[in-house]
C-alpha cells in the first residue's frame, strides 16, 4: 500500500474530479457508457439466455451485473447535474428529479453501488474520508442487493440527515476511496442521496417517538446541522430537548446559508417537521442574551448545548471599504432566500423589503474568495441575471493532479469546476476565477456607490502572498461579495456567559469531551471548531448529544442520591 501510494504522483493518470459535474472519463471504442449518460444494456429479446439485464462492461461484454469485480468492470458514472442553460432559469435543485431524463435509472444505481470493493480498510469512513464515520460499505452492498429499508436504517445508524450531505457535502469519503488510488472512486455520494430520496418516497422514515422520558430537559442554542443532531440524539436518548433558533425559520445555514439550488428548503422543513412530530419543541426568533434572558433560560433546564455556528465573517479593511455595494456573502445568500420564501408564501412583490433586498440584477458582480460559499454567491448572481460574474482567489490555479504533499487518502486539493463556475461557461463562455489575485482598493462614484476594484496580482512565497509591483488592474464592480470565511462566533453569547474562549475567539471546550468551563453547558459544530463542512457539524452534534447524556444521566444519580439523603432515610 505504501509503495502504492508513494508511486501515485508518478504514473500518468487520467484526472477525474470527484464533482458530478466535473468528472472527465477517457473514451474508447468500448466505452461502457451510452448515449443516455448510462451503462449499456443488451436489449431483452425475452429467450432464457437473457432472463438478467446484460450490462455492457469496460471489456466490451454484456454480462449480468456483478460486485466481486465491478470495479474493473465498471466505470464510474456519477448522476449529472441538469444543464447549465437550463438550471440558471430557475431556483429548483440542482440534481435531477425522476422525471428527468439525466437521472440514473435502478440498474445504474446499482451498477455504481457494484463498484465498491472489498478493500480490507476502508479509507473511505475514516475521518480522512466521512467524520461521521458513515458505514459506507455496507450501504453500498445493501444498494446493489436492492435491501433499501436495510441501508437506509444503517445509514441512520450514523449521519442523522443524509439528505443534506448528499446534497451539500463536497464528499470527502470519495477522495479517500480505496478504488481512487488505481482507477475513479465510488460514487458514494450519488448513492447516499439515491438511498435517503428513496426512502422517503417509499415511506421508510417514519417518526420514531421515544418509549421512555428521562424527566431531564435540555435547551439547544442554535438550530443548524449541529444543534439538530443534538437535539434529535438527546431527544431519542428520552430527554425532553427545546431548540432556540434566532432566525425566523428553522435549519439555520441549511435554511439560509446554502441557497435552494443545492438544498430545496422543502427538504429542510420535512426533516425538521419530522422531528416536531418525534417530540423536540422549536422556538424561533429568539436570540439568546438579547430578546431571551441568559440566566432564566440555565434554571429552566438541566443543561444546554450551544451550537451557534462560526457567523463572524472575515473583512477586508481596504481603502473604500464603506462603499454601497460592498457585502458581506452570508448577507447577500440570506437575504435572497428570504425573497425567494416570500414568494413561495404568496406574498406579493409590492410587499417586499425591497430598501433590504440585494439585487445583482444587470451588475457587474466580484465574489472575492472561492470555496463552496463562493460559488454560492456565483450562482446566485447568475439567477439573478447579473451582466457579468468574476470570481477573485488569492491562491494560485491548483494543479490538475495531486501534489507530493497531498498524497491520497487527504482530500485531493486538485483544479476542479463547480456548479456555478459551469453555469458561467455556459453563460458568458469562460471560467469566472481570475487566480492569484489581491485586492487593493474599493473604488466608487460622487454618491458613495461601488464601481470598480483595484487589484494586484501576487506570488507566494515562504512569507506568505507577496503583492507584484505594476501589476495594478482595475474592474468594474457594481456589487462586490466577501465570501472569504468566518473567523469565529458572535461573541455576545460567550461574553454574557462568561465562557472561556481560544485564541480564535470559539468557545473553549475539548473535542470528545464538548464540555465549557461552566458546568452543564456544552459547545459544538462551528462555534467550537471553527467554520467546516455540514458532516462535521453532525460529527460534533453527535459527539456533544453524547457528553450531554453523560452529564444528565450522572446528575439524576446525584439528584436523587440528595433526596434519599436528606429524606426519611437520612436518620438510617
Amino acid at each position: 500500500m505504501l509503495r502504492a501510494v508513494s508511486s501515485l504522483n508518478c504514473r500518468t493518470r487520467k484526472i477525474v474530479s470527484l464533482r458530478a459535474f466535473a468528472t472527465v472519463e477517457a473514451s474508447s471504442t468500448n466505452d461502457p457508457i451510452g448515449d443516455d449518460g448510462r451503462h449499456q444494456i443488451l436489449p431483452n429479446d425475452g429467450s432464457e439466455e437473457y432472463s438478467e439485464t446484460m450490462v455492457k462492461r469496460r471489456d466490451g461484454s454484456h454480462q449480468p451485473v456483478e460486485k466481486l469485480r465491478g470495479f474493473v468492470n465498471y466505470q464510474r458514472n456519477p448522476e449529472p447535474y441538469r444543464d447549465p442553460l437550463h438550471r440558471v432559469q430557475d431556483w429548483e435543485e440542482l440534481n435531477p428529479t425522476i422525471e428527468d431524463d439525466l437521472k440514473h435509472s435502478a440498474v445504474e444505481q446499482q451498477v455504481q453501488a457494484a463498484r465498491c470493493m472489498d478493500c480490507g480498510t476502508p479509507f473511505c469512513q475514516t475521518e480522512t474520508g466521512c467524520p461521521v464515520s458513515n458505514l459506507i460499505p455496507e450501504w453500498n452492498n445493501l444498494m446493489f442487493d436492492n435491501r433499501l429499508s436495510d441501508a437506509i436504517d444503517r445509514l441512520h445508524s450514523t449521519n442523522n440527515f443524509p439528505e443534506f450531505t448528499g446534497r451539500v457535502c463536497p464528499a470527502p469519503c470519495e477522495g479517500a476511496c480505496v478504488a481512487g488510488l488505481v482507477d475513479s472512486p465510488v460514487t458514494i455520494k450519488n448513492i447516499e442521496y439515491s438511498i435517503v430520496d428513496r426512502a422517503w418516497e417509499e415511506g421508510l422514515i417514519v417518526p420514531r417517538i421515544p418509549n421512555e422520558r428521562t424527566g431531564m430537559t435540555v435547551a439547544v442554542i442554535g438550530s443548524g446541522p449541529a444543534g439538530l443532531a443534538t437535539a434529535d440524539q438527546l431527544n431519542q436518548m428520552g430527554h425532553k430537548v427545546t431548540v432556540y433558533e434566532r432566525a425566523d425559520r428553522i435549519g439555520g445555514l441549511l435554511m439560509y446559508g446554502i441557497p435552494n439550488m443545492k438544498i430545496e428548503k422543502d427538504t429542510v422543513d420535512r426533516r425538521v417537521n419530522l422531528l416536531r412530530e418525534e417530540g423536540i419543541d422549536f422556538v424561533t426568533n429568539a436570540d439568546i442574551g438579547k430578546n431571551i434572558d441568559m440566566n432564566e433560560l440555565s434554571s429552566n433546564y438541566d443543561a444546554m448545548a450551544l451550537c451557534l455556528g462560526a457567523t463572524k465573517p472575515r473583512d477586508l479593511s481596504l481603502p473604500g471599504r464603506e462603499a454601497s455595494g460592498v457585502h458581506f456573502a452570508m448577507e447577500f445568500l440570506t437575504k435572497n432566500q428570504k425573497r425567494l420564501l416570500m414568494t413561495k408564501e404568496g406574498r406579493l412583490e409590492s410587499n417586499w423589503e425591497k430598501e433590504n433586498y440585494i439585487t445583482a440584477e444587470g451588475k457587474n458582480v466580484v465574489v472575492i474568495g472561492g470555496g463552496d460559499t463562493g460559488t454560492d454567491c456565483i450562482g446566485t448572481s447568475m439567477r439573478q441575471r447579473c451582466k457579468s460574474v468574476t470570481n477573485f482567489e488569492l491562491m494560485p490555479q491548483p494543479p490538475m493532479e495531486r501534489a507530493p504533499d497531498n498524497p491520497w487518502p487527504q482530500w485531493p486539493r486538485v483544479y476542479g469546476v463547480d456548479y456555478g463556475h459551469a453555469e458561467v461557461q455556459a453563460v458568458f463562455g469562460s471560467d469566472p476565477r481570475e487566480y492569484s489575485v489581491m485586492t487593493k482598493e474599493f473604488v466608487s462614484d460622487d454618491d458613495g456607490n461601488l464601481t470598480a476594484l483595484i487589484t494586484q496580482d501576487v506570488e507566494i512565497t515562504n512569507e506568505g502572498p507577496k503583492a507584484i509591483e505594476g501589476s495594478e488592474r482595475s474592474w468594474p464592480c457594481d456589487i462586490c461579495i466577501l465570501s472569504m470565511g468566518f473567523v469565529s462566533p458572535e461573541t455576545y453569547v460567550a461574553e454574557q456567559m462568561c465562557l472561556e474562549v481560544d485564541q480564535r475567539n470559539n468557545i473553549h471546550a475539548f473535542y470528545g469531551d464538548y464540555r465549557t468551563s461552566i458546568d452543564g453547558v456544552f459547545a459544538g459544530g462551528d462555534c467550537r471548531r471553527g467554520q467546516s463542512l455540514v458532516v462535521w457539524a453532525i460529527h460534533e452534534g453527535r459527539g456533544v448529544a453524547e457528553a450531554c447524556n453523560e452529564y444528565l444521566i450522572q446528575k439524576q444519580e446525584d439528584d436523587v442520591y440528595a433526596t434519599q439523603s436528606s429524606g426519611s432515610l437520612a436518620n438510617f
